[in-house]
Formats: C-alpha cells, structure tokens, sequence
C-alpha cells in the first residue's frame, strides 16, 4: 500500500510541474507532463471534462534507444498565432488560422539526444508533432512504432472502417469500441488490394461520440515524407496506439535529421457541426507553395466512366490476350471487342453533351493502350479508334477540354518513369487536369499503398504536375491530410468508397452521413455523384445493382460532399429522361464563399447551406440514413436586404430508396431571411435547395 501511495505522490508531484496550454476561447485544455522515468504523457480537456487521459508519447527505434523516456525538459516557449488566409478553392473565401502554442524541448539523458514536441491549441482541438533537430547525437535512425496513444475515457460509439495498409474503399460500421473486435473481420471486404493489420485496428479520420455527448475526432494532419498512420486498440484499457504503415521489411519510417512528423490531431464539441465546420487540418499544413495559382480552377465534369463501371462497355479495345510487350503490338491488327467505351464517336457524344449543358470538361478513360494485361501503360499511346488530336480539337472547338486519365494498376514505379513524358503530352494538346489510379498492389517493391515511400510517390507526382501547370486528382491513393492548401493543384482524391461501388452491390444508405465528418476532413472527394437512374439494370441489363439512395438525395450530394471537382456521373441519356432533376447539377456552383452547417449528426443526417463563390445564390443539401429525416430550417443566414426564389428538389411523399428511388417533387416559392423550410428526406432520400437572388 505504500508504494501504491508512494507512487501516486510521484505522479501527483509531475503533473504538478505539468506544462498547460490551452485554446484562444479557453475551452480546450492542453497538458503535457513527464511522468516518474521521464516519459512525455498529454492530455486534453474540453469545457473542463476529460476527452483523452493521460496517454504516453515517443517511438520505439530500431538498434538504439528509443525516444520515449529518460527525459528531461529542457525549455518550453508558449506563442500565440492568428491569421486569416484565401484559399485557392474551399468551403469558404477566408480561413481563420488561430491558435496558441506550446513547444517543450526535451533531452534524453542516457544519449545527450534531443527531441521537440510542437502542440497547437485551436477552439476546436488539439495538434501535435514531434521534431528532431539536426544533432551530433542522431543523425539518421529507423523508427519501429510509433508509440504515440489515444486514451478514450469509456466506451464510445465509434463510425469506423478496418484498418488496413492497402484500401479505405470500405463501408463504415457503427459500434460501440468494444465491439470492434467481434465485428471486423465482416468489415473487411473483398478488394483489388487489401492488407488488414489487426483485429482491432480502424483508419483515421475516425468519428467518436461519447455518452456525455462530447463528438471526438482523430486524424493526422501535413502527411509528407512518413507512412499514414492508422489506430490499433486495446480494447481492454479503451487506448489507441498510433500504427504506422511499414516497408517491404517491416520497418516504419527511415528517418533523417532534421525531420518534423506529421500533426496528430484531437477535434472536440459538443455540437456536430462544429467538427464539419474546422479547418484544423487544413491550417496545420504550410501554406501554398506555388507562387502561381492562376492557372488552377474548379472543374465540373462529365466522363466515359459509369458505363464501364456498370459494366455496359469495357476499357480494353479487344478481349485478345497480348502477350507481347505493347511496344511490339500493332493494335490495328486485332479484332475490336465492339464495347470499347473510349472510341471517336462515343467521347464526340460526351463533348457535345458537355457544351449543351455548360460542363468544364469530359472524362475519357480507357483511351490509351495496355487495358488487355492491366500493365505496362505508357500513358501516350492511344488506341486506334480514339484519335488524341482529332479529339482534343474538337473539344476546344466547342469551349471544352478532355481529362486525362491515367491508370498504373499498381506499378508505380513504372509510373514515375513514365511521368515526364505523360505530362509533356498533356500539354501538347490541351490538358490542364488528370485522373491518376492505382488500383492493385504496388510492385514490384511489395510496398504498401499508404507506406512511407508510396506516400513520397504521390506527392512526387502532384509536384512534378505543378511544374506543368497541371492538375491532379489521385485514386487508390493515401487518404489526404490537408495537402491541398500547400499544393492546391491537388484538386481531388478518392481514398474512400466511392459511388462506383453502387455499382458492384452497394453502399450503406448512412454511408454519406459519414464520410464528411471523417474522409472530407482531410480534403475534397471526387465521390462522383449524381446518379439519377438509381437502378444500374436501366443501365446495364445484365447488372442487378442498385444505388443505396433516392434521386434528390443525389441532387443533395454536390453540397454535402465538397469537392472543387464534381462530376456528372451519370450517362447522357439518363439526365435527359430526368431532365427537371439534372438542373440543378447544372446549377450548383464547385466554388463556395460560405459555408453553414445547418443540422448534423454523424450516421444520420447532415444538412449545409453553401453561398456562391461568385455571386449572392445560395444552395442546399441534405442527406440521410435509412430512417429519413424531418427538418424545420430557419433561413436567417440569408442577406436580410435580398429576396430569393428558392427551387427546392425533394423526395415525393411515397419515395423510397429500396422501393420507389426516382420519385421526387420539384417546387418553388419565395424567401427571405425571415423564412422558415418544412422538410422532408425519405428513408435514404435528401433535399436540395437553390437560393436564387431575385432581381
């Protein structure tokens, strides 16, 4: 009992000394502190109620001394930061960048080493990192774990997918924590590249909310240069450990001084929408690092795409096995499979349908050769019957320029090979915009998707496009952390499940209820919505599928899921048969002024007003879960001086998503600030709203 006491009074006497910061508003706490064998521990505080416990920091290395105890400190420096920064595209024109700051220098005392935690304190969480200073002592070092910890004060209910090295192509669970474990392995399903690491373990960003109704989020903020981090749990103690990605020898993270990590990051409220509207992770990365910007824009999109994914056409040219190297096959010389989707008069009818309804550009993929052994892309040949030049010039003609899409399948080694000749292409003839993919497992290295190198490969490629004044929007790759304010040419990604598995068996209605609160943190989605014809049969008679959600609820998506890249995903002939319905894709800006976010609750409804960038119109969405939801809006974040017609598109009394998907109303009538919406999204449905100013 008296060394029980005995240590208690040691613990008592550390966090004593503890080091404190807390938020400009002063509602989020920060406390750092070394316990007994000078290990770095934090915790954070929000209105005076514990949201993470004392959790241990530092990393385990490979043949020396580890960086997680044997401290002392040092010094420590507070400073407060407070700007406000434009974005080149976003949620809003004006970001505000404030926080206070706590810095602790620590030096390890067996080893002379030094180490220093960065901790940023903003209204809405918490960010740390851990830097390594250029030092006699340490030089370069291999990290083994990363020993960083989570400590949960209970049992939340938890929004998460399975962690995995390889994919966040995943549907979410909702669970409480301590059933993570009894419900992962139905988590993990089928995919072209997969690599779970653990019973227990979940990617970030990941969604909690507590008993007391306080809403938690973990993510990592400034990827660059280390491998993603994912969460594994012990789901005895309710404690995450940081679990980095590791290389082909296990290894997770080659290390040189100087180095700073990236942010890991603890968002906080008791309200919802609050997690929705930070730009925590946004503001924890460096600010743009391209002196020119003009040349980066929003794009709206239409593409070749749905009507392979729903398998109606097909990518390759010919269903012949090639077992040459492409350089030695002549195409002209095999027999066409009659479905290739990318040929001349096909992308001709997407061009022409893009200029009649006001698209940007037009998606092709499938044009180029290499699709028959799914390798070896050089990614500037194309097939004989897309003719590249013909095409391009006659999209210019019509104020229209082609997307260029490049698949790796996975070898992206061959990729960065290929990479400056590739981009060279794109602009000889007009590209400003590519789709990149890597679907697959990377070779021939055996690296991870989301390890230190694959994660230097990406952001290699999104550099060397900026050189060209190119845009990029990167699929299968690394989930994003903020990037997009350094390198705003990084207009999309993917990293999450996207609408195009509505086409190999669905998603959870409650799917796109989630995905803003934990995947959009980091940054834009190309989900590529707007299917209108809900049931893929319509499409592809031999495909059974059916998309998880009702036709207003697609409407709904092009503000709820923000994106400077919205495509049209939909066929051409599917928006003529719901040609009411397409206006309002048509309508709705890609670029915003102001956001608000009007009602949210993770894994039932979101609902967001959105100001145009470019003029006083405001639109709306909402989505919801399988349950539907009833709204009473109030308008009052309308400019008191304006009158608006509002055009409201939303589900019909009798809709449904499983029974009756397509059903939906379209109305009109006139607001004012004053005003007040009753509505109504069905069970799996939504609501969209434009706000025209009347003149």
């Amino acid at each position: 009992m008296r060394k029980i006491l005995l240590f208690a009074a040691i613990t008592m006497v550390q966090w004593l000394m503890a080091q404190q910061q807390q938020s400009p508003n002063g509602e989020v706490m920060l406390t750092f502190a070394l316990t007994a064998e000078g290990a770095p521990t934090y915790r954070v505080d929000y209105k005076h109620k514990p949201v993470i416990k004392e959790s241990r920091m530092g990393f385990a290395l490979k043949n020396i001394e580890s960086f997680d105890r044997g401290f002392t400190v040092v010094d420590t420096k507070t400073t407060t930061f407070d700007e406000t920064w434009q974005p080149v595209w976003g949620e809003e024109s004006h970001i505000r960048n404030h926080y206070n700051e706590l810095a602790v220098r620590l030096r390890q005392k067996n080893t002379g080493r030094e180490m220093l935690i960065r901790f940023r304190v903003y209204d809405e969480g918490v960010g740390f990192r851990y830097e390594f200073p250029r030092q006699a002592e340490l030089k370069y070092f291999v990290i083994k774990e990363e020993l960083t910890e989570f400590a949960m004060t209970g049992d939340y209910k938890a929004w998460w997918i399975a962690g995995d090295y390889d994919t966040q192509e995943y549907d979410y669970t909702e669970s409480r924590l301590s059933q993570i474990r009894t419900l992962h392995d139905k988590a993990v399903t089928p995919n072209a590249s997969q690599t779970p690491f653990s019973p227990t373990g979940v990617q970030t960003a990941l969604m909690m909310k507590t008993d007391n109704g306080l809403y938690i989020n973990l993510h990592e903020a400034a990827l660059v240069d280390f491998p993603c981090m994912s969460l594994n749990l012990d789901d005895k103690k309710m404690v995450f450990q940081a679990w980095l990605t590791p290389d082909p020898r296990g290894d997770k993270g080659d290390i040189h001084t100087p180095f700073s990590t990236p942010w890991r990051t603890v968002m906080v409220s008791d309200d919802a929408r609050n997690i929705l509207a930070s730009r925590l992770i946004l503001n924890l990365n460096e600010p743009c690092a391209l002196k020119d910007t003009s040349w980066i824009h929003p794009i709206k999109y239409v593409g070749v795409w749905w009507e392979m994914i729903t398998g109606k056409s097909t990518w390759a040219y010919t269903d012949e096995l090639l077992l040459e190297p492409l350089n030695k096959v002549d195409y002209t010389k095999l027999k066409p499979n009659g479905r290739h989707g990318a040929n001349n008069d096909n992308v001709r009818r997407y061009i022409d349908f893009a200029a009649k309804h006001g698209f940007d550009q037009v998606l092709v993929e499938g044009w180029n050769i290499g699709w028959e052994n799914w390798h070896d892309y050089d990614f500037v040949t194309s097939y004989p019957d897309f003719d590249l030049k013909a095409l391009n010039d006659y999209a210019h003609s019509k104020g229209i320029k082609l997307m260029m899409h490049h698949e790796t399948s996975g070898e992206a080694g061959n990729y960065e090979r290929r990479l400056s000749d590739a981009y060279k292409l794109m602009k000889v003839y007009g590209y400003d915009a590519v789709k990149s993919g890597y679907v697959g497992d990377l070779t021939p290295r055996g690296e991870y998707h989301y390890s230190q190198w694959a994660v230097g490969h990406y952001l290699y490629a999104i550099k060397e496009a900026a050189k060209h004044h190119l845009m990029v929007n990167a699929h299968e790759a690394v989930r994003p952390t903020g990037l997009c304010r350094t390198y705003p040419n990084l207009i999309g990604n993917e990293a999450a499940r996207g609408t195009e598995f509505e086409a190999f068996g669905g998603s959870k209605p409650f799917h796109t209820t989630i995905l803003p609160f934990t995947r959009l943190q980091g940054g834009p989605m190309d989900y590529t919505p707007g299917i209108l014809e809900t049931q893929v049969w319509y499409t592809n008679p031999d495909n059974k599928s059916w998309a998880r959600s009702t036709l207003a609820k697609q409407l709904a998506l092009y503000v709820t899921m923000y994106s400077p890249l919205q495509m049209a995903a939909d066929l051409p002939e599917n928006y003529e048969k719901f040609a009411d319905a397409f206006q309002f894709i048509k309508d709705v800006p890609v670029d915003w002024q102001k956001s608000v976010y009007l009602e949210a609750e993770p894994g039932q409804y979101i609902t967001i007003a959105r100001k145009d960038k470019h003029s006083d119109d405001w639109y709306i969405g909402n989505t919801s879960n399988e349950n539907g939801h009833s709204s009473q809006l109030s308008l009052s974040f309308l400019d008191k001086s304006k009158k608006y017609e509002a055009t409201i598109y939303a589900d019909a009394a009798n809709a449904d998503y499983e029974h009756n998907p397509k059903a939906y109303t379209i109305t009109k009538q006139k607001v004012t600030s004053k005003s007040k919406l009753k509505l109504r999204a069905a069970k799996g449905g939504g609501y969209a709203i434009a706000l025209r100013v009347m003149r």
